[in-house]
């Protein structure tokens, strides 16, 4: 991404006038920084002498991180159950697929769940991808009651030794009160049988700022322990993840960055950052 580049070479240059400093703050909410993270950053950079430039944008990039875990949960004596959810078109049901191809690959098994029973083709879609992938995908009826799929996934998986039961759920938009009720409702069914370890949210990193506003109404409303962000695929926009981390203390877990199940990983704070100061 080498977000900092092209700011760092101008800002080794010649004294900035207002103007530059003003263009360079646009530079950086354009890439998805938000306006307040733009704005310590070049508070940063008019204290900072050129040569220390880049360790003083460095820390304060990492300081903009959620400092809590970032390891998906794991229990050795017991089912840990993730449910995964999301609005439309954020590459959800996808990233339950590369989730699953990523803890298989690692060891564990897995069971699914198809609880998104409102479209007929993303209950196909998930079996497409459990038979691909070798697991056991848990499906209802289309227009079934997604909360009693859920529930007997959770019963299966128990039965069955699972390791991990991903559930799927519907996309629905954040502002959609009654679908999020939906979301409650799954997981209060579920935990009768076994506890939600984890409510991971798919975030598209290309909807920039308005991610933001999608991860704060689905925290409050179903406790999403965690993010995935996907379509991070190198754009000049991928400041986005330092935004969404810092206003919502949320941790990003994984992240996606194509279309097969390889393009995908656990989320490296290093890395990104090295990204994006190369």
């Amino acid at each position: 991404m080498a977000l900092f580049s092209k700011i760092f070479a101008k800002l080794k240059g010649a004294d900035l006038s207002a103007a530059d400093w003003e263009e360079l703050r646009r530079s950086l909410i354009e890439a998805d920084l938000g306006g307040a993270l733009s704005d310590e950053l070049i508070e940063v950079a008019k204290k900072t002498k050129p040569d220390d430039l880049s360790a003083a944008v460095s820390a304060a990039l990492f300081g903009a991180l959620a400092p809590t875990r970032r390891e998906i949960a794991s229990h050795s004596d017991r089912l840990t159950t993730v449910m995964v959810v999301g609005v439309n078109g954020t590459g959800k049901t996808t990233s339950v697929a590369k989730l699953t191809s990523l803890l298989k690959n690692e060891g564990s098994s897995i069971t699914l769940c198809a609880a998104d029973t409102f479209r007929a083709a993303a209950i196909e879609q998930l079996q497409t991808w459990g038979t691909r992938l070798g697991v056991n995908v848990v499906a209802g009826k289309f227009q079934g009651d997604p909360a009693s799929v859920a529930f007997d996934a959770a019963v299966q998986a128990k039965e069955q030794g699972s390791n991990y039961l991903i559930i799927d759920t519907a996309g629905r938009l954040h502002t959609a009160n009654n679908l999020m009720d939906e979301l409650e409702k799954i997981r209060r069914v579920v935990e009768k049988s076994t506890p939600i370890d984890e409510v991971l949210l798919v975030i598209d990193a290309t909807t920039g700022q308005n991610g933001i506003v999608q991860a704060k109404s689905f925290i409050s409303s179903v406790g999403a322990t965690g993010l995935i962000l996907t379509k991070l695929d190198g754009s000049a926009k991928g400041g986005i993840a330092l935004a969404i981390e810092r206003e919502t203390g949320v941790p990003i877990k994984f992240v996606g960055t194509g279309e097969s199940a390889t393009d995908f990983g656990r989320f490296d704070p290093e890395s990104y950052i090295s990204g994006l100061l190369a």
